[in-house]
């Protein structure tokens, strides 16, 4: 298979690139390399890629570049790249949320439309939920988003839906849930939770604790990646990757002393417009129709990321 992965030097692309490439795939990456957290950690995510002959990476950014060059050859699309974060998301920089998340989607399912061979695998967000009537929620429950960066991210995977239904392009929409583990991005809560505990450095909890997160391993995000590439699914398909660890932040700050072997110090902070009270997903439709579940339990995932840490502070 010859995959196209953008966000490519982030978090999760880098993560699914790798996978691709260990079983035989070629990959064309791309990224923007935005500003939003240093080039160095975005670099070092893709230093292994780089080693591989099948790999190619282009900087380019997806707002402005020539799309349909891109998709030549390409069997699927896996369109990680994204504006992230639900607090930079209000005022001066929603702007930067609708190019990113909004506009390069479209032009990326119109490069696709055109095409006419490869599938579009869309990462999605449980953030579309907002604050759930019901938990955990499943796929047909109603979309509420909660700040801008919700909102952007429905709007895009909208934009799949409507390109499939339109034009028959095979889109797989995957909303994560709060996906962890190494190379996780430094604005991430676990990402500081862990420096603040091997640090000794304060970690800002913000609210009284009572949030409730679920919270999936990276790994298992790629996997579900994978098994919508290869799956047969119909256009428009839309799917929870949840990982059914659900767990309040006060718990998770128990637990994450545990496995770093110190507690971190907390700067208790008011809570911030944006944030939800809980997410939790159902993932009945991601077993029947991708054949897929996770597999590695918080506190398996959360070593694996403080082992990461620790190499990389090494």
């Amino acid at each position: 298979m010859r995959a196209l992965v953008t966000g490519v030097a982030g978090f999760i692309g880098s993560t699914l690139t790798d996978a691709l490439l260990a079983r035989g795939d070629q990959v064309l990456g791309v990224d923007c390399f935005t500003t939003y957290y240093d080039r160095a950690a975005k670099e070092a995510n893709i230093s292994g890629a780089r080693l591989s002959e099948r790999f190619e990476l282009l900087e380019v950014d997806l707002r402005t570049c020539e799309i349909e060059a891109l998709l030549e050859g390409i069997d699927v699309v896996f369109h990680q790249a994204a504006q992230p974060g639900v607090r930079l998301s209000w005022s001066d920089g929603f702007a930067d949320y609708v190019g990113h998340n909004v506009l390069a989607t479209q032009r990326l399912l119109e490069a696709a439309k055109n095409a006419r061979t490869a599938k579009v695998v869309y990462a999605s967000s449980s953030s579309v939920y907002g604050n759930a009537a019901t938990y955990p929620t499943t796929e047909d429950d109603l979309p509420r988003p909660h700040s801008p960066y919700g909102v952007t991210k429905l709007a895009a995977e909208h934009l799949c839906n409507l390109y499939a239904s339109n034009w028959g392009v095979p889109t797989v929409s995957l909303r994560y849930f709060t996906v962890y583990g190494p190379r996780q991005r430094p604005d991430m809560a676990f990402h500081r939770l862990l420096e603040a505990a091997l640090s000794g450095t304060s970690f800002p909890l913000y609210g009284d604790g009572s949030a409730i997160r679920d919270f999936t391993f990276v790994g298992d995000a790629v996997a579900a990646n994978v098994a919508a590439s290869d799956r047969d699914c119909e256009p428009g398909t839309v799917v929870n990757v949840a990982g059914g660890s659900s767990i309040s932040m006060s718990d998770l700050l128990l637990l994450a002393a545990e496995v770093a072997g110190r507690p971190p110090s907390v700067e208790r902070l008011p809570h911030e417009p944006g944030d939800v009270a809980r997410t939790g997903g159902t993932i009945d439709r991601a077993r029947a129709v991708l054949g897929w579940q996770p597999s590695t339990d918080l506190r398996s995932g959360l070593t694996a990321q403080v082992e990461w840490h620790r190499a990389r502070r090494a």
